[in-house]
This record gives structure tokens, C-alpha cells and sequence, in this order.
């Protein structure tokens, strides 16, 4: 059934009646339903009469057609085609006079109307056409006039909330009482953000929403056609999504021309939502820029730190932790870094509120109670990031820092974490800035090529892959390392036979050199084979 109210392009909303208010008015008092009781639903936008043979040329959806079937007079045959014909077309039923010049309706043409629920109308013969052209047409402009008159009221109301400052709870409200229904604003994961309208109908509402989730929620149809139960449309601003405005009412009494408004609210909705993300993204430079300069040591006193930091919400009085989160490369950096954000933002809510959160050009920073599980945080974040692949991001962890005054080499600890972290494991990877151990003083060395030659010169032939064995010797040669030559500890950790690790050892000193008895050719093959470790070397 196409929907009584239709959104133009211009803004205009063309409405109708349907076929059985039509049935309604006096004029067509003694008409009577011959077939197609499905039908009446259909929406009645215009009238027409049929008195020429080829009057499908004409016709036009949403009509209904008159005719006393002159023009079928001499090929009733013709009857049978014409339900089909004019339901292709998207009339809304037709209406007939019989005795004058058709006596009976075929069989077969009532059937098919019953088959396509497409009302045929018995009109009475004392009735004349002009009667039910002015009265029906009237109904319909009266309907269009008071669904004009409606809507207007609810623009004046909801363009008074935008101009009063109001946000989602004064959008809803305002819907709820031009509606009559419960109403509810939700957010794009399927979070209620604001809801009114009586708290019986509310809980129902919510309990439909948790239901359906985040996604745009089916129109139900109430029993009987009276009208929809549930209606949802979407808040679009700016191309994205922000959620939507979902009306509900137990009794099925959402109309049409309801739904007319709901649009207009959601219009109302995205102008509050853009605007306070504009609100947001300004409080969120201030408190990125305050952060930097705290963490750069530019902020100021310590009390003036503490004190600007309480305004924000932020409590730094206390032992805290750095942590920072830096996107991978090859990522959307602009959408990334935006996500990586929201998801950190979210999870220091979750386990400290009071800590400080903000993003920088390339990075997240976090400052955490030193009590709080820094790791838990970072986890949470990750897990919310991992839900819009493909970007990921590395995380670094700062020692415990005791105060203010402290925390510019916190962050440094943590950004070096971070950055020595991806060059070991890879992206995505989670370190601690005491994990770091020797890395941190080969990620001081600038020149690449200094450290690609030291490697070649201390294992020689085994600072490459040209030999497929030699990636196999160099974790012999590690463990060896590790175990302070071990033979026994050695053997037992890489499944070796006894007799087959002194092998290796004879061949990795043929290459090498004797590495058992000189502790400062072992010193620079452990530096080696951590060079070896670090990605982007």
C-alpha cells in the first residue's frame, strides 16, 4: 500500500484519503463494496471519470475512477482485463453505476479484484457524479489543509527548540506532546539518549529498541490498518548517520501525516547533534592543548595545573600513569584517529573518570590512576577499535608518575614504549617503557646504516636469509645467549639431541668466531641480534 503522506522534493506533502473514508462521506451513503475489502486501505489523491474507451492513457495513480461504462457498452468482454489494467497502473479503486448501459459485473472481474484487493464500488444511481467529485475532493483538501496546518505548528515548536538552545530531551518532548505517543531520540549503536511521553509506553519503547539495536527499526502496522504502532526515521547530518527518532504508541494511532513530523524532528535532531559536536570538538582542542602543554611542561605552575585540570574533570593531584596510543601507518588516518578517540574516551569513562583523555594530531594520550589496570584500559579501547578494521594502533605505558611536575617524562616514557613496541612486535603492539630494556638505546640511533653494518660485521653470514638454514642458527645462537651457554638448559628448550646442539655450536663458531670463550664478541652478537628484532631498521 503506498503511503497517504509523500515527501516532494520541494518539501510539499501531498495527501489523500483512503478508499473507505471515501465510503464515508454522505454523498456515497448507499454505495456498496462489491469486491476488493483489502483494498480499502488505498489512498484516494484525485477522481476521474471514465467515459472514453481509452482511458488508461489517462488515468493516474492514487485515483479514483468513475464511470457509468459507457465506454464498455459494446465489449464487456473488456471488463475482465480492466481491474488488472488500471491496478498495474496504481488506481485506487473504481466506481461504477449499473443498469444503464452495463447490467452485471463478470464473474471473473470481481474475482480478480478480490485476488488484487482492488475496491469495485456500486455506486447508487441517484447520485450524480458532480456531487461525489465536490464532496470527496473537499474531504481531501480539508484533509490537506489541516495536515498543512499541523505541520506548520510542529515546525513553528521544533524550530523554537533549536532558537531556545534546546537539545535531544526538548526535541522529544516536543514531539511527544504534538503526537500523543512516546518518543525517543538513539544514538547510531542504539543508545537511548532522550526519551518522553508517558512512562508505561516508554519502558515498551525501550524495550523495542534494545531489541532491534542499532539498526533502523522496521514501521509496524497496527490491526485493522488504523495506523502504525512503531514508527522510526533516521537523524542524517552531514552524510552520517547519527541515529534516529523512533515514536511509539500501544494503541496503532501513528498516522501518516505523523511520520511528516517525526521527518521534521529528525531534521530539528541532526541540527542539535551538529551543533553539539561543534560544542565538543571545541572543548576538546582546549583540553588537548592544555594536555599537550602539560605533558611538554609549558602549563604553568603546579597548582595552576591542578587547578585548570579540576575545571576539566581531570584529577592530576594524585599518582598517575601516561599512556599513549599512536595509529599504525598505512591506516584512514583522518576517520582513524577520530575513532581512536571516541574508543579511549569511552574506556577511560569506564575505569577512571576522573582520568584525563585527549587526541592529538597522530595519537591518543591517557592519564590514569597509577592504581587503575593500565592494561585493562588499553585493552578495552583496543577492543572497541578492532570493531572497524582495517586501522590498528600501538600502545606505550609510563613508569608511575608522583606529581605534576613529573609527568613530561612520563609521556616521553610512553611514547617511546610505543614506538620501540611497533619496531619489535609489529602494529598493534602493547608495551611498558621498563619492557624496553637495551631497545631503547638502539631506538636513539638515527643512522640505519650504522647499525645495518654493525649487524653484518658481527654475524656475517647469518645477518641474512640468503641461506635458508640461517634463521634456524640464529635462534640456536639466541637461546645459547639467553642460557649464558647452557648446553644442557639449551638443547632441553629447543627440542635438540645433546650431540646435535655441540654440532651447531662448532658451525656457528666456524662463522662467527669463538663466541664460547670471548664475552665481548658474545656483548656484540646479543646487541646484533636485538638490531635484528627491530622492524623498520
Amino acid at each position: 500500500m503506498e503511503p497517504p503522506v509523500r515527501l516532494a522534493s520541494t518539501g510539499t506533502i501531498i495527501h489523500g484519503v483512503s478508499v473507505g473514508e471515501v465510503l464515508g462521506v454522505s454523498t456515497l451513503a448507499e454505495a456498496r463494496l462489491i469486491a476488493g475489502e483489502n483494498g480499502l486501505g488505498r489512498i484516494v489523491q484525485r477522481l476521474n471519470v471514465m467515459e472514453v474507451p481509452d482511458v488508461l492513457a489517462w488515468v493516474k495513480p492514487h485515483e479514483l475512477l468513475l464511470t457509468t461504462g459507457y465506454p464498455l457498452r459494446n465489449t464487456p468482454q473488456s471488463l475482465g482485463r480492466l481491474v488488472a489494467d488500471l491496478d498495474e497502473r496504481g488506481l485506487a479503486a473504481l466506481a461504477i453505476k449499473l443498469g444503464r448501459y452495463v447490467d452485471e459485473l463478470p464473474a471473473e472481474m470481481v474475482e480478480q479484484a478480490d485476488r488484487l484487493g482492488f475496491p469495485l464500488i456500486l455506486l447508487p444511481n441517484d447520485v450524480g457524479f458532480d456531487d461525489i467529485l465536490n464532496q470527496v475532493l473537499t474531504d481531501i483538501l480539508n484533509r490537506q489543509a489541516a495536515v498543512l496546518a499541523r505541520a506548520e505548528e510542529a515546525h513553528r515548536a521544533l524550530v523554537q527548540v533549536v532558537l531556545a538552545g534546546g537539545g535531544l530531551n526538548e526535541v522529544t518532548e516536543g514531539v511527544a506532546g504534538l503526537l500523543d505517543v512516546a518518543v525517543a531520540a538513539v544514538d547510531g549503536g542504539g543508545r537511548v539518549l532522550a526519551t518522553a511521553g508517558p512512562s508505561d509506553h516508554v519502558a515498551a519503547l525501550r524495550e523495542s529498541i534494545g531489541r532491534e539495536g542499532p539498526a533502523v527499526g522496521a514501521v509496524r502496522v497496527a490491526a485493522g490498518g488504523r495506523g502504525r504502532e512503531l514508527a522510526s526515521v533516521p537523524v542524517v547530518a552531514g552524510g552520517h548517520h547519527h541515529g534516529r527518532i523512533v515514536a511509539y504508541s500501544p494503541a496503532g494511532c501513528i498516522r501518516d501525516s505523523d511520520v511528516g513530523i517525526l521527518e521534521r524532528a529528525a531534521t530539528v535532531a541532526a541540527l542539535v547533534v551538529t551543533r553539539q559536536e561543534a560544542v565538543n570538538a571545541v572543548e576538546s582542542k582546549y583540553r588537548a592543548d592544555f594536555l599537550r602543554d602539560v605533558l611538554t611542561g609549558r602549563a604553568g605552575s603546579a597548582d595552576r595545573v591542578t587547578a585548570r585540570a579540576r575545571a576539566f574533570g581531570w584529577d592530576l593531584e594524585r599518582p598517575v600513569t601516561v599512556l599513549v596510543a599512536e595509529l599504525d601507518p598505512d591506516g584512514d588516518e583522518r576517520s582513524a584517529q577520530d575513532r581512536l578517540v571516541a574508543c579511549w574516551t569511552a574506556a577511560m569513562r569506564r575505569h577512571d573518570p576522573r582520568g584525563a583523555v585527549a587526541g592529538f594530531s597522530h595519537e591518543v594520550v591517557a592519564v590514569v590512576d597509577a592504581e587503575v589496570d593500565a592494561a585493562r584500559v588499553a585493552k578495552d579501547a583496543a577492543s572497541a577499535f578492532a570493531d572497524t578494521p582495517p586501522a590498528t594502533f600501538s600502545t606505550g605505558t609510563s613508569r608511575p608518575s608522583p606529581g605534576v611536575g613529573t609527568l613530561p617524562e612520563a609521556y616521553a616514557q610512553a611514547l617511546k614504549a610505543a614506538r620501540v613496541g611497533r619496531q619489535l612486535h609489529g602494529a598493534g603492539a602493547v608495551a611498558h617503557f621498563d619492557q624496553l630494556g637495551v631497545y631503547r638505546l638502539l631506538s636513539l640511533v638515527n643512522d640505519t646504516d650504522e647499525l645495518h653494518a654493525f649487524v653484518r660485521e658481527t654475524m656475517g653470514p647469518l645477518a641474512t636469509d640468503d641461506d635458508a638454514e640461517n634463521a634456524d642458527l640464529r635462534r640456536t645462537l639466541q637461546v645459547l645467549l639467553e642460557t649464558n651457554l647452557n648446553v644442557a638448559e639449551t638443547a632441553r628448550r629447543l627440542h635438540f639431541h645433546y650431540n646435535t646442539l655441540r654440532y651447531r655450536i662448532g658451525k656457528l663458531e666456524r662463522m662467527l668466531g669463538n663466541f664460547t670463550d670471548d664475552p665481548h664478541l658474545r656483548l656484540n652478537l646479543t646487541l646484533a641480534l636485538h638490531v635484528l628484532r627491530m622492524r623498520g631498521i
